[in-house]
């Protein structure tokens, strides 16, 4: 099957880098969003969010006529969707509103032999919602719930499986699950990302291939939060967790990760919550894990407020005169992602709950990032006027720093102290 115009629906941190590397491969591709300034930033071959590599891909496959950015889809030989999909009420129920907007965006444009394959992750299901909505909107197209093989669309589901930070790079040589409505759909999709993908592209159902994305990262979800969990156990026990670790990790088939602040991002921390919300009673260890990474921001925001009680204590201080730094508010090192992001949440609390002055350091939204209640400042500022140093989030930026004032809470395991 030959692509001669792609579509990609959401310029985001998933949407944009595979935009860029489609064009990199001299295929034109047209680029839809919402956001106006992401549209006018593309086109002028630049990019909107913080990831390596991504702006010299950008910047080449604009300048050279491949990728434009748009409001309004245009007719294409593929569609690729990849919208946010969020909560909503208090039940981590999965809201779909994203993915149903894109769907009836790109239907008015649909021409028979297209393919529509749908990045985001979703919750089982998902996949075969999008394709009734495409059909209620064009009843003069035939789909593959109704026609099978022989439907005028190709529809699939095919997660992203990408590291930020790494996107480019893993974008091209990680597999690729392909899952299809039909056999037909799976080879068009197969077919679609052998153009840019170096590593397997694996074929299975659309079901599968949503659950797959759901199952990889509620894996990692329980992993960490049993290093979550045991970082608690070793504060109430008096014990260093990062050296426990350290040495438990020395047994050969035992590799426990490293604890944190809480987890965040648009997978770990929302992906289990899928699977729980279709099958509550099975998925009770999913459930708890999430539970504790969810709960591990307000321990911390517990611990901090202890230290900065005890510092003002021991300083003769009342508390309103500590001022409290946080080093990170991305959701994890390098990046300027702050979706679902532990350590926006901590400082937040600590603003909210602290009398005195709370300021914040992220290197990668220098001047651009605002946080109600907290004064964002480069790392120098926060070194030396802050009294009490919260880390959490394990930035390059502070590889090297060297606290020599105040109080340090290292909740990254990040820093070396000379106290």
């Amino acid at each position: 099957m030959r692509f001669n115009t792609i579509s990609v629906i959401g310029l985001g941190y998933i949407g944009l880098p595979t935009a860029a590397v489609f064009a990199s491969r001299k295929i034109k591709v047209i680029g839809v969003d919402v956001n106006q300034h992401a549209i006018d930033t593309i086109n002028r071959g630049e990019i909107h969010i913080v990831e390596p590599e991504l702006d010299i891909v950008v910047h080449a496959a604009v300048t050279q006529g491949y990728l434009k950015a748009t409001a309004t889809p245009e007719p294409a030989d593929a569609f690729l969707i990849a919208v946010p999909t969020p909560f909503k009420g208090d039940n981590h129920e999965p809201d779909l509103t994203y993915i149903e907007s894109a769907s009836k965006m790109i239907a008015p444009v649909l021409k028979k032999g297209d393919l529509v394959i749908l990045e985001s992750t979703s919750p089982v299901g998902a996949t075969e919602q999008m394709a009734e909505w495409l059909a209620e909107a064009r009843p003069d197209l035939t789909f593959p719930q109704s026609h099978g093989e022989d439907s005028d669309i190709r529809v699939a589901h095919c997660p992203e499986r990408v590291l930020p930070g790494h996107v480019i790079r893993e974008l091209v040589q990680n597999d690729r699950v392909i899952g299809g409505m039909t056999s037909r759909c799976s080879e068009a999709a197969s077919s679609l990302y052998r153009i840019f993908v170096e590593g397997e592209c694996v074929v299975t159902n659309a079901r599968t291939a949503e659950m797959c994305k759901l199952t990889e990262n509620s894996f990692r979800d329980v992993n960490i939060a049993f290093a979550n969990e045991l970082s608690m156990i070793c504060d109430r026990l008096g014990i260093n967790v990062w050296e426990l670790i350290a040495l438990a990790n020395r047994h050969p088939r035992v590799n426990i990760l490293q604890p944190g602040p809480g987890v965040g991002g648009h997978c770990i921390a929302v992906d289990p919550w899928f699977i729980v919300s279709r099958t509550p009673e099975q998925a009770k260890l999913i459930r708890t894990a999430r539970e504790v990474n969810d709960m591990k921001p307000y321990w911390v925001v517990e611990k901090i407020l202890e230290a900065i009680s005890e510092f003002a204590k021991e300083q003769g201080k009342a508390e309103c005169d500590i001022v409290v730094s946080c080093y990170g508010l991305a959701f994890k090192a390098n990046i300027d992602d702050l979706r679902q992001s532990p350590a926006l949440q901590i400082c937040k609390e600590i603003s909210g709950q602290h009398k005195g002055i709370t300021l914040a350091v992220e290197p990668n939204s220098e001047g651009s990032l605002e946080v109600e209640g907290v004064n964002v400042v480069a790392v120098d500022y926060s070194r030396m006027y802050s009294d009490v140093h919260v880390i959490l989030v394990d930035h390059k930026e502070f590889e090297n720093l060297v606290i020599t004032k105040g109080v340090l809470l290292d909740f990254k395991g990040a820093l070396k102290v000379d106290l």
